[in-house]
């Protein structure tokens, strides 16, 4: 009788955190990482050297660009959200719209995109510690992907 009054005040103390422990819900976003591009000065000075030159040759290359949005993957850490900018059939950037607020996730996020801009495409691995964020993103990306065509 003397150890069943701790144990069971123990008890209690411990399971008080696991009570109030609620998982985070809420998304935030992150910022945009893009592969390095080529200037426009190198595009420009390979075409006529007229003043009107650099200006269509700037709307060439944004009506070259497509940004497609993933579809929104639920997962039990939160929505993850990915959209995809395309510069012909080339993936130039990819920016989380939706993504658990998860210190993990946060830190998965920079990774993950690197590896998309280095493979070129979804086929790429899951960051040790936000599996479940990396398991949506590829899901997202794949449908952007699907989507472009």
């Amino acid at each position: 009788m003397k150890r069943a009054l701790p144990v069971v005040a123990l008890s209690i103390a411990g399971l008080i955190p696991l009570w109030r422990y609620a998982p985070s819900s809420g998304t935030t976003t992150t910022t945009e990482v893009a592969a390095p591009a080529s200037t426009p000065s190198s595009s420009s000075s390979s075409s006529s050297p007229s003043s009107s030159s650099p200006s269509s040759s700037a709307s060439s290359s944004a009506a070259a660009s497509q940004v497609v949005q993933g579809s929104t993957v639920n997962t039990s850490k939160g929505a993850v959200q990915v959209e995809v900018t395309f510069e012909g059939d080339k993936i130039s950037s990819v920016r989380m719209l939706q993504q658990p607020n998860h210190p993990q996730t946060t830190a998965a996020v920079p990774k993950l995109i690197q590896e998309t801009l280095q493979a070129q495409s979804a086929d790429i691995d899951a960051v040790s510690g936000a599996t479940i964020t990396s398991d949506g993103y590829v899901t997202s990306l794949q449908a952007a992907l699907d989507a472009k065509g």
